[in-house]
């Protein structure tokens, strides 16, 4: 596990399971809302996001939390031995932008960019969760299940997974 790919659908509880896997193996974490957009929200132009997404897949080691765009998606996806694909059910990546939202005037997301628009984001959050279960979603199902003879996968289906895959983690770290 040395480049390491982590997706899924929004609210899926993906940048905090990614920070805790760095912590543990000592990886270190991109995570793509911050190379993609500037404080406040704004976007960066495409080239310089491209850009800045090739340099870490040159690096040696890396986890890569968050979606990007299409283009880079596919790469990051070839390009990792590891891909940790959080597949909740539908109504709980609902909540779990929900709660981000009410909770995001108060405590900001961590991993998002300084100062970024709470409202503006979780209307987005909400806008893609059915459209990414509705056409993503089964395109990560079919890439994890071709992938499984070259990479190690993770389909992580319940929160409850989440917590095992964690504690799967630990003891291996603990391990070595």
């Amino acid at each position: 596990m040395q480049k390491v790919a982590v997706f899924g659908n929004a609210g899926g509880g993906k940048s905090t399971l990614s920070r805790k896997l760095s912590e543990v193996t000592g990886l270190p974490l991109h995570v793509l809302d911050k190379v993609k957009y500037r404080s406040g929200g704004i976007e960066v132009p495409a080239e310089d996001y491209k850009r800045a997404h090739q340099q870490i897949l040159e690096t040696e080691r890396w986890i890569i939390d968050g979606f990007g765009c299409l283009e880079t998606l596919w790469l990051r996806l070839d390009e990792a031995d590891s891909l940790i694909f959080v597949d909740l059910p539908l109504p709980l990546h609902f909540w779990w932008v929900t709660k981000r939202f009410t909770t995001g005037y108060f405590n900001p997301p961590a991993g998002w960019p300084e100062k970024s628009p709470i409202l503006k984001s979780s209307m987005n959050s909400y806008r893609t969760v059915w459209r990414c279960h509705k056409f993503l979603t089964p395109k990560y199902r079919e890439y994890i299940k071709n992938a499984q003879s070259t990479k190690t996968v993770y389909h992580i289906r319940s929160t409850e997974q989440i917590s095992q895959f964690l504690e799967l983690i630990e003891n291996k770290s603990n391990f070595y």
